[in-house]
C-alpha cells in the first residue's frame, strides 16, 4: 500500500486505539475492574497528584475505555475523546462544562428530541437560555447570537429532517463572537464528515448509532482538540459520573473496525431507496442529502463524503398513512434509534420527538406525517420489495377511506 502522508481511513478503523499489551493480544483486553492497585503509597499519591500516568478508578480512566476513546479521537482528527454512558450523557456533559447561569445557547431546531428537552428543562432551570433556529439559514444564526452566547450547537444533517448546516460558515460566526461551535456528528460518523476540518470546536456522537453499528450498546463520546479542553471536560465528566463502562467500550471499539465498510453499504442502499421513494406516487416529499432535490445538495457535496444512511419522507396520506406503513412493512423493524446493521422505520412525531412541544416540532419541519428510515446493510432489493408491498397496502387503505 502506498500512501505518502498518512494511513487510509479504512485502515485506521481497524488499527486505531490499539496499543501494546502484556501477552500480545491482537484485540485490546477488557479490563473489567472498578479499581486499580498501586505499587506503593508513593505511587498512589503520584497518580492522584498527576505526577505519574496510570489508572486509579474506572470512573476516572480505564485501559479498555481509553483504547476506544483514542480510536474515535484519531478517526475524527481530534486530540482526545471522552467516553460517556450514553449520547445524552455526552450532550449533558458539554453543556454542564461550557455554560453557567446567565449564558445563552443558539441551537438548531432540527436535533435529537431529548437534546431539545434538556435545554428547555434542566439547563433552563440552571439559568441557561436557548434560542432555537433553522441552522441551515446562516442569517437566523447571525440574528440569534448575543454577547451572552456561549455555545452554537448544531446537528448536521439534522434529526430527522436531514436539513444541512454549513459548518464552515457557522464556525466563522462562532470565532467572531467568542462562542464554541459544537457539532453532533452522529448521523455522518467520521467516515463521511469531519467537522474539525471545517472549524468546529467540539464534536460529539451517540456511539449507540453508526460508530458501534450493531444496536447492542448505549454510549456517547465527546472529542476535543487540545489538552486544556480535555482536562476541563474530564473533570466535569468524572464529577457527573456519566462514564461508559469497559464492556460497552470494547463493543464500540469492535464495531468501529467495520465502520468504513458499513457506511459504504448504508450510503449505496439509501441512495437507491431514496430515488425509488421520490418517484413513488404515494410519497409527497423525500428528504435525503444525496438527491439533487435536497435544498442543501451542493453543501452536502462540499462537507460530506457520502449522503448517509438516513431517509425522511412524507406520505400523501399524512399521519395515518405513515402509521399504516409502519404496520405493513415486514423487513424494516419498527423501532427508534438508527445506524445499526438492520433497517429501521419510525414515526418521529410520536416517538423520538414526542417530547418536543408541537409548535417547536412543526417549526423544525417535523410534521405529523413524517416517516424516518435508517437503512441497514441488508440486500437493497429485499428492502425495496418490503417498501413496495407496504406502500401498496397503504394505498389500498387510503383508497378505501376515500371511497
Amino acid at each position: 500500500m502506498e500512501n505518502n502522508e498518512e494511513t487510509y481511513f479504512e485502515t485506521k478503523c481497524v488499527h486505531s486505539g490499539i496499543k501494546e499489551y502484556e501477552y500480545g493480544p491482537v484485540v485490546p483486553p477488557i479490563y473489567q475492574t472498578s479499581t486499580f492497585k498501586f505499587k506503593s503509597a508513593g505511587h498512589g499519591a503520584a497518580l492522584f497528584a498527576g505526577d505519574e500516568k496510570g489508572y486509579i478508578y474506572t470512573r476516572m480512566g480505564n485501559p479498555t475505555i481509553e483504547a476506544m476513546e483514542d480510536s474515535v479521537a484519531e478517526l475524527e482528527g481530534g486530540h482526545k475523546a471522552l467516553g460517556c454512558g450514553s449520547g445524552m450523557a455526552a450532550v449533558h456533559t458539554v453543556f454542564a462544562t461550557l455554560t453557567q447561569t446567565g449564558d445563552h445557547v443558539v441551537c438548531s431546531n432540527a436535533i435529537y428530541g431529548p437534546t431539545t428537552t434538556l435545554l428547555n428543562s434542566v439547563m433552563k432551570r440552571y439559568g441557561v437560555h436557548t434560542t432555537f433556529v433553522d441552522a441551515s439559514d446562516i442569517g437566523e444564526i447571525e440574528n440569534a447570537v448575543t454577547k451572552k452566547t456561549r455555545i452554537i450547537y448544531i446537528e448536521t444533517p439534522g434529526n430527522p429532517t436531514l436539513a444541512i448546516a454549513d459548518i464552515e460558515a457557522i464556525a466563522e460566526i462562532a470565532r467572531r463572537t467568542g462562542a464554541y461551535l459544537v457539532v453532533d456528528n452522529t448521523f455522518m460518523s467520521p467516515a463521511l464528515q469531519k467537522p474539525f476540518e471545517f472549524g468546529a470546536d467540539i464534536i460529539l456522537h451517540s456511539m449507540t448509532k453508526f460508530l458501534n453499528g450493531h444496536a447492542d450498546v448505549i454510549g456517547g463520546v465527546i472529542i476535543v482538540k487540545d489538552e486544556e479542553t480535555y482536562c476541563q471536560f474530564r473533570k466535569t465528566l468524572n464529577q457527573l459520573g456519566g462514564v461508559i463502562d469497559p464492556f460497552n467500550s470494547f463493543l464500540v471499539h469492535r464495531g468501529i473496525k467495520t465502520l468504513a465498510l458499513r457506511m459504504e453499504r448504508h450510503c449505496e442502499s439509501a441512495a437507491t431507496i431514496a430515488e425509488y421513494l421520490e418517484s413513488h406516487p404515494a410519497v409527497a416529499k423525500v428528504m435525503f442529502p444525496g438527491l439533487p432535490s435536497h435544498p442543501q445538495f451542493e453543501l452536502a457535496q462540499k462537507q460530506q463524503k457520502g449522503p448517509g444512511g438516513l431517509i425522511s419522507f412524507e406520505l400523501k396520506g399524512g399521519c395515518q398513512a405513515g402509521r399504516n406503513l409502519m404496520d405493513c412493512v415486514k423487513l424494516f423493524q419498527l423501532a427508534v434509534s438508527l445506524g445499526g446493521v438492520e433497517s429501521l422505520i419510525q414515526h418521529p412525531a410520536s416517538m423520538t420527538h414526542a417530547s418536543m412541544e408541537k409548535e417547536v416540532r412543526l417549526a423544525a419541519g417535523i410534521t405529523d406525517g413524517l416517516v424516518r428510515l435508517s437503512i441497514g446493510i441488508e440486500n437493497v432489493k429485499d428492502l425495496l420489495l418490503d417498501l413496495e408491498q407496504g406502500l401498496e397496502k397503504v394505498g389500498k387503505v387510503r383508497d378505501e377511506v376515500i371511497i
